[in-house]
């Protein structure tokens, strides 16, 4: 399951919503959870991973769950991403 989005803050993903996506995708032990950016994806358990992606406004982004938890854990993600302003969902 995946979903896509595109940042709109301003400051992009730095470290306090990255941080905020990592908490989120690590409360789910039955899914992996990765995002994947301008050619390089990464998991979505690791903050050094997040930060590595750069992502400035106007990137975008794809969330990528697998795993029995993936609907839950790609929906925790998704209102992370839109209720913190870092991004909307993208056609």
């Amino acid at each position: 399951m995946q979903t896509t989005f595109r940042i709109t803050d301003e400051d992009g993903i730095h470290a306090r919503p990255a941080t905020a996506l990592v908490n989120t995708a690590n409360k789910f032990s039955g899914a992996e959870s990765f995002a994947e950016a301008n050619g390089k994806k990464v998991t979505l358990k690791s903050i050094l991973g997040v930060l590595s992606l750069g992502l400035e406004q106007g990137d975008i982004i794809n969330i990528i769950c697998e795993g029995a938890e993936a609907a839950e854990a790609l929906k925790a993600l998704e209102n992370v991403i839109v209720n913190e302003g870092l991004g909307e969902v993208h056609a």
